[in-house]
């Protein structure tokens, strides 16, 4: 049995250390090589807020979609975006980026998904003081639904999880995917539930935003603050959606994994 093996002794204990350590020289070639460091993980949702923000409340005195105070509205669901963006958007050249390790190293290949994930899942953790600040400075209520909080980025990492095993290996046996799914990113932007709420969709229309697994999840960041955006509907439908999509990546990889070598 290989070392990489599942189930070989300590195989767990190694993976999850490798993991970390690719996570970790992710994050130290991104700041080290940036002027800005860190502030990069806040300034980018920063940025996004404030243009909705004075879009929405200074353009068009915002009276029909999302709750007071918006900004917060708004951070509750960019924050947890621009960690899905750009995990998926990475995902795109998970094994392309660095194809000579994956040819030659023992750990299991889904490791170069995951470290995806990790990494910015902690510089989702990272930006979370913008939300705190903003939640403080603008006089927000918090709620028992604080605690529902964990439970979306846990949601989040299985829905990440599954999507990174499905889009890694397609993008590299058909590299015309990478461009299609930055145009089906942008889409889906205006389709989640980011600068409104699924309770200001009419009728149907919440109905279809429900099948969006996104926008269970953000309801799980959002309620907290605004217990009226509590929709059960679409709370279950992306737990079992998230949890469908890691069921089916993990599957699609293990049918993929030797393909994917061939065409590195």
């Amino acid at each position: 049995m290989s070392p990489g093996a599942v189930g070989a002794p300590g195989s767990v204990r190694r993976y999850l250390h490798s993991l970390w350590l690719l996570s970790a020289r992710d994050l130290r070639v991104r700041y080290a090589t940036s002027a800005l460091g860190y502030l990069w993980s806040v300034l980018d949702p920063l940025v996004m807020s404030a243009i909705y923000w004075f879009v929405f409340t200074q353009v068009f005195h915002r009276s029909e979609v999302g709750e007071a105070p918006y900004i917060v509205f708004l951070i509750t669901a960019l924050l947890p975006w621009v960690w899905f963006n750009s995990a998926v958007t990475d995902y795109t050249k998970a094994f392309s980026k660095d194809a000579r390790l994956v040819r030659s190293t023992a750990i299991p290949r889904s490791i170069w998904v995951n470290r995806v994930t990790l990494s910015k899942g902690v510089e989702f953790l990272l930006s979370l003081p913008v939300l705190v600040g903003f939640a403080v400075i603008s006089g927000a209520t918090v709620g028992w639904g604080i605690l529902l909080f964990p439970v979306g980025m846990l949601l989040q990492v299985t829905l990440l999880t599954g999507l990174g095993l499905l889009i890694a290996p397609l993008c590299v046996l058909w590299s015309d995917l990478e461009r299609t799914t930055r145009l089906v990113l942008r889409a889906l932007f205006y389709a989640t539930p980011i600068i409104y709420g699924i309770s200001d969709l009419p009728g149907v229309f919440a109905d279809i935003a429900a099948l969006n697994p996104l926008a269970g999840i953000f309801t799980l960041y959002r309620v907290g603050f605004f217990p009226d955006q509590w929709n059960p509907l679409s709370v279950g439908l992306g737990a079992v959606i998230a949890v469908a999509v890691l069921l089916i990546g993990i599957m699609t990889f293990r049918r993929l994994e030797r393909p994917l070598l061939k065409e590195l």
